[in-house]
């Protein structure tokens, strides 16, 4: 066993022969047959130990059983003990999610504190196998099949070669004694009724059950592989990133297969949950105007595009603008404003660039996002015309539509900022001072 250890640290890459590991150590089988075989091996490691205390005496009898482990090998060992359950209650969480949470918190902190290389778990083959049966039963996809990793981020598996028999005979050879956690029997944790009722079962009919599901993981880690390449080709065809959106083509989407999975996976990145993107779909074939919003995210259905554009983090905000102002900061834009005389000045084309007679303004001025119901007398029209109607004869998105900002004077709208004046405030002949407005 020594040797296979040996060789799949090699084969995995898993850490160098230079590098100290942050041994975790809960005294059970697993933890302790890791423990020696590191030794043997002559792997530089530190042995570190959780207190959940949880378990009343047992967590104290583990607690001194690691301890005389580490001298007895002469390792540092280190020690935290948490009050899990009094945190679990005060956060509204299960008391295993919290304990998982606080045991790989406190490791990390130490690893970085003692300057380790890696935090090494004792997680075998069986365990690998209950989480792809647990992640198969749960519907998690492809991303479920490659089960726990070798390596991932810090932390790395250096047992998960072994199945629990193996491991157990090598322990009972070399006379390792170890102790064994009560909560362990109990059927009331998912992973203990898959490893107390599901897998035996299965074992009845396949007896090599877990070795073959254990070479299948191999199998499914390097498909999962060639499957983000792919998803990643897609992904680049699909997406045209502008500034803050993103935009995807409806129809190259709709010709895209498999249709549902692409959809899924290219939308992920923006919170989309496996319901929602199935939404997303219905949106190809839907008139333009409709969204599906995500957590972080609202998608839209446009004409020709899906319109990718992060969702706003508070309301829109109201500027006030006083006679003398020159600038105004808006969010993602700047308004400048400037008074001229008539005499000489040439009216610019720019539509980001509003003169108005400054003689028809009166201040202050409101600048603030358009609302439903909003008029204005669109310049070289003498009636009136709503927002929405005024936007639609532009073509403009919903996307484009949420960021357009109104200019008032005495609740009238001088200006579609940006877009267009109100024929109200144009210059003419008997205009003597200009208020240039530029928004950038």
């Amino acid at each position: 066993m020594l040797q296979q250890l040996r060789s799949y640290i090699a084969k995995e890459n898993l850490f160098t022969a230079t590098d100290t590991l942050l041994l975790a150590v809960s005294g059970g089988l697993d933890s302790i047959v890791l423990t020696h075989l590191c030794v043997q091996a002559g792997i530089k490691v530190e042995i570190a130990h959780c207190n959940f205390q949880l378990r009343g005496a047992e967590s104290e009898r583990d607690e001194a059983f690691v301890r005389s482990l580490a001298e007895s090998y002469g390792i540092p060992v280190f020690v935290q003990r948490f009050d899990t359950a009094a945190y679990a209650t005060a956060h509204k969480r299960s008391i295993q999610v919290v304990a998982r949470e606080l045991r790989y918190q406190w490791l990390e902190e130490q690893r970085q504190e003692r300057g380790l290389a890696f935090i090494a778990t004792a997680h075998h083959m069986q365990d690998n196998v209950e989480t792809v049966w647990m992640n198969l039963s749960k519907g998690t996809g492809i991303a479920g099949l490659h089960g726990i990793l070798p390596v991932q981020g810090y932390i790395v598996r250096p047992l998960l070669f072994a199945t629990r028999e193996e491991i157990k005979t090598y322990a009972d050879a070399a006379h390792l004694q170890h102790v064994e956690d009560s909560s362990n029997t109990t059927d009331k944790y998912t992973r203990n009724f898959f490893r107390h009722q599901v897998l035996p079962r299965l074992e009845e009919i396949l007896p090599e059950v877990v070795k073959n599901t254990g070479g299948s993981i191999e199998r499914f880690r390097e498909a999962e592989v060639l499957y983000r390449q792919a998803v990643e080709v897609h992904r680049k065809k699909l997406i045209v990133q502008r500034g803050q959106e993103y935009f995807i083509p409806v129809l190259k989407l709709q010709q895209a297969q498999p249709l549902a999975t692409l959809a899924y996976e290219i939308l992920k990145p923006f919170q989309c949950s496996t319901a929602q993107a199935a939404q997303v779909v219905d949106l190809l074939s839907s008139e333009p105007g409709k969204w599906v919003a995500t957590a972080t995210h609202r998608i839209v259905r446009d004409r020709k595009w899906l319109i990718i554009t992060p969702l706003e983090a508070s309301a829109s905000a109201h500027f006030i603008i006083e006679e003398e102002q020159q600038l105004v900061q808006l969010p993602d834009a700047l308004l400048r404003l400037e008074q001229l005389a008539q005499e000489g000045f040439t009216v610019p084309t720019a539509a980001s660039i509003a003169c108005l007679d400054l003689q028809q303004v009166q201040f202050p001025l409101l600048l603030r996002k358009w609302k439903k119901g909003d008029y204005f007398y669109p310049l070289g029209m003498a009636k009136k015309k709503k927002l929405s109607r005024f936007f639609i004869d532009q073509k403009l998105s919903l996307p484009e539509k949420e960021k357009v900002w109104v200019l008032e004077s005495q609740k009238r709208i001088i200006w579609v900022a940006g877009m267009r004046i109100d024929d109200r405030f144009k210059i003419t002949a008997k205009t003597k001072k200009i208020l240039k407005l530029e928004l950038t």
